[in-house]
């Protein structure tokens, strides 16, 4: 131990000795580790994160699967009760509706909030403890009892404890509170947010149009089950295999081809998990090159350091020191910088993570995306600490160990090797450079994507537009009364002052999603390949197309059609190609989902969901035609359009909801513009990310070539006086020191060109409007950091120049 003090004592002293080195090292690592923190703080999130339930290792999503189709899917409500009757390797089997809509009122204004139906033992077979209170028992399988989450209770009930057992107002009826659920607890999913449970048999009057519960063909539920003490996912996975067979041999029309697909709970559902990882890995791969190169560069500082203290080591190798002993101690130096690095790392890593946090998706969901530092990241960040230490330190460390001691003595640079052209701090840049270029060109795709994603034409325009929806279904109306709410909505808002206009719909696009349903011509065959061409739904009212600036290429809008009359609707352009090809649709007739519809107007195509699709065929169903036979909405939205500030009409608006009534939930209020961002979602995380990390990899690698160029020079002097004193000119002393900085560029160039050609393919599914092999990013990033090298070498060069021959050689 007292030998350990010493060391730390000596390092210390060290450490104090050059300051500017070790705030360099700090800084250097302290990036690196930033961003590897941040990242993991990802993947801890959203892959490596269990639900806060007990025994989360025993707790399996079942899912069905039909026909080989992609899994998964969830559970009509009779396939839910045989496995919870039949599969004996669970000791509990319960289910879930993951997304009900409600309009909490009492205890300050009326809230639209997302919550969850679950069966009585749904927290029984979780093993999820109340805060306070208690779960559901068995008997309140249909009683109007709730349990709140937590964030709920916090923000609504100003965490009052003698909740308990009081009435609180859920879409127009009275539940009791029996429970506050845990901190931390959103549910079973690791992205949704809902902020209620009650039980299953409360869903129908809070979701009216959800299915019959004994139709086998509707799938609606999210099914969980706790597998006994002793029994593998392998023989829950058998057990579940030979269910499925049964059932498809008693129910042929609906279970034929049924499989079951076992998860642990909480992970990301089969169908996104490649998407999400691809992504995690990718950023995880940049996060851990800016790393190396931030390793790359404090080995060479370390190694400058080194060189500065050859005579001490050579003499104390003399005096008897081992090899072994002071690559110890420098090793020890080395992570002693590395862990100061690795908490300067987290700092900033917390910072980010807070930042990425305020990122927001367009959903129409609750969706949780937060980020937190957990258990988890700090263990990652001391490691990675302690790996960049060793990673950084070990060349340094076994270079300084063995210098030539007759020169170490002589106090010239015992660390060169005579007749090597390539030094071991030339290797350590040309690896920086190199991995510098496949950032930078990732950097510049991702940016050039975010670039094109903004200018990116989605088809309507988005200035000038205010956005707030209401779900008049979720306050018990019925669909005369609905038609009448929103009518004298949109007539009330367009009557305000600066209002040009006011319209309805379901669905804001770029929401990430709609309904969508299959569509076959009436009466005749259609040039497509398939039985039906796949559209998206909206509803509407009369202007919408003029308000959103949505040009109508054929036909005319909804004005005129009344509720009763038959359904019209209007498709966009590519929707029209592919079910009509060439020939007018007006007048002509298509069905879907049940419903027939006659063509009145053909309108320009328009992005629907994300900005990345391609195009989507779209139809859009009249509003007060649509309200009475599709139930299925989870809101409208009211869009007003204005000359001026559209943020400025948000009080005036809520004023004219609040009139017709009062105890109307307002929700998702917002600017198109702010929408529209909003959607960017992917391409700006993306942009951001990969530009602070291509800024840091850029920095460190010219930071890295300028302190290797400058060590030359200082080397070099006696050899600059030499010259300069027999005649050389300055401009041949500056060539001569750029040229061994621009050979190391150079041949890190060629290396790192063919590494950045590769590792652009990877990022293909996330680009927007932008090659992989783009041409204008391959030859830009290139020349910049060719210029940057050609800098970070020249200031040196022109230091060298300076050189006074005859200091130099009165010293010599």
């Amino acid at each position: 131990m007292r030998a350990w003090n010493k060391e730390l004592a000596y390092i210390y002293r060290r450490i104090l000795k050059s300051p500017g080195l070790a705030f360099a090292v700090v800084v250097s690592i302290g990036l690196g580790i930033a961003a590897n923190a941040t990242i993991f703080s990802m993947v801890s999130r959203f892959i490596l994160s269990p639900p806060p339930v007990g025994d989360p290792g025993r707790l399996m999503q079942v899912y069905t699967r039909q026909n080989g189709d992609r899994c998964c899917n969830a559970f009509p409500y009779p396939q839910y009760v045989d496995v919870r009757e039949q599969v004996k390797n669970f000791s509990g089997v319960a289910a879930y509706y993951e997304l009900v809509p409600a309009s909490i009122s009492g205890f300050g204004d009326p809230e639209r909030i997302w919550g969850q139906a679950a069966t009585a033992n749904f927290f029984d077979v979780a093993q999820v403890p109340m805060s306070h209170g208690r779960g559901f028992l068995p008997a309140e399988e249909k009683l109007q009892v709730i349990v709140l989450g937590h964030r709920l209770w916090q923000r609504r009930f100003g965490s009052d404890p003698a909740i308990l057992g009081k009435p609180v107002t859920l879409s127009g009826r009275t539940y009791t509170v029996v429970g506050v659920a845990p901190v931390g607890f959103h549910g079973l999913d690791n992205v949704l947010d809902p902020e209620f449970w009650v039980p299953l048999g409360n869903v129908e009057d809070l979701v009216p149009h959800i299915p019959r519960r004994e139709a086998r063909e509707y799938h609606w539920l999210s099914v969980i089950g706790r597998l006994q003490t002793g029994v593998t996912r392998t023989q829950a996975d058998a057990e579940l295999d030979a269910l499925a067979k049964r059932l498809a041999i008693a129910y042929p029309a609906t279970d034929k081809g049924l499989n079951f697909h076992l998860e642990l709970s909480g992970a990301l559902p089969p169908n996104a998990q490649g998407m999400v990882k691809l992504f995690l890995g990718a950023l995880a791969a940049v996060a851990l090159l800016v790393l190396c190169i931030a390793c790359a560069n404090v080995a060479n500082l370390l190694l400058a350091q080194a060189a500065s203290r050859q005579k001490e080591l050579a003499v104390r190798l003399a005096l008897g020191a081992t090899r072994g002993q002071l690559m110890r101690q420098m090793l020890a130096e080395s992570t002693v910088l590395a862990l100061g690095g690795g908490l300067f790392g987290f700092l900033l890593s917390v910072w980010a993570v807070s930042a990425l946090s305020a990122f927001h998706l367009p959903a129409p969901v609750p969706l949780d995306i937060s980020l937190t530092q957990d258990w988890r990241v700090r263990l990652f960040t001391f490691a990675l600490s302690l790996g960049a230490g060793l990673l950084f330190g070990i060349a340094p460390a076994w270079a300084a160990s063995r210098p030539m001691l007759i020169r170490a003595l002589k106090g010239e640079d015992a660390l060169a090797r005579p007749g090597r052209r390539v030094t071991l701090r030339g290797l350590l840049v040309i690896a920086q450079v190199a991995m510098s270029l496949v950032l930078l060109c990732a950097t510049g795709l991702f940016l050039r994507s975010l670039q094109r994603a903004a200018n990116m034409d989605i088809g309507f325009r988005s200035g000038g537009m205010l956005t707030m929806s209401v779900d008049p279904a979720i306050n018990a109306y019925s669909a005369e009364r609905t038609i009448q709410f929103l009518t004298q909505l949109r007539e009330r808002a367009a009557a305000l002052p600066g209002v040009s206009s006011a319209v309805v719909t379901d669905v804001v696009p770029l929401s990430m999603g709609t309904r969508a349903d299959g569509f076959q011509v009436v009466g005749g065959a259609k040039p497509a390949k398939s039985d039906y061409e796949l559209a998206d739904l909206y509803m509407a009212t009369p202007g919408y197309f003029q308000m959103m600036g949505i040009p109508l290429l054929l036909g005319r809008d909804f004005a005129g059609d009344s509720a009763s009359g038959p359904r019209t609707a209007i498709i966009n352009r590519a929707l029209a190609d592919r079910l009509f090809g060439k020939t007018d649709p007006i007048g002509r007739e298509i069905t879907g989902g049940g419903v027939t519809y006659q063509i009145i107007g053909v309108a320009a195509n328009s992005k629907s969901r994300t900005l990345g699709e391609d195009q989507r065929g779209l139809l859009f169903r009249s509003l007060n035609q649509s309200v009475a036979k599709d139930p299925s909405s989870f809101g409208y939205a009211l869009l007003v359009s204005t000359p001026g500030d559209p943020a400025a009409l948000t009080r005036a608006v809520r004023e004219q909801v609040s009139s017709l009534d009062p105890a109307m939930a307002i929700f998702n209020v917002t600017t198109m513009q702010e929408h529209v961002k909003d959607a960017l979602f992917l391409p700006r995380l993306a942009g951001t990310l990969f530009g602070i990390f291509g800024g840091v990899g850029l920095l460190l690698a010219a930071v890295g070539l300028y302190s290797v160029i400058s060590y030359s020079v200082s080397r070099r002097t006696r050899e600059i006086g030499i010259r300069m004193a027999l005649g050389a000119q300055v401009g041949a002393v500056q060539r001569l020191i750029v040229r061994q900085g621009m050979l190391l560029t150079g041949i890190a160039l060629a290396i790192g060109l063919p590494g950045a050609w590769m590792a652009a393919k990877l990022a293909d599914s996330f680009l927007y409007g932008v090659q992989p092999h783009d041409l204008v990013t391959f030859v830009a990033v290139p020349v910049v950091l060719a210029a940057i090298a050609l800098i970070a070498c020249w200031v040196p060069a022109r230091r060298a120049a300076r050189v006074d021959p005859q200091t130099v050689l009165r010293y010599e």
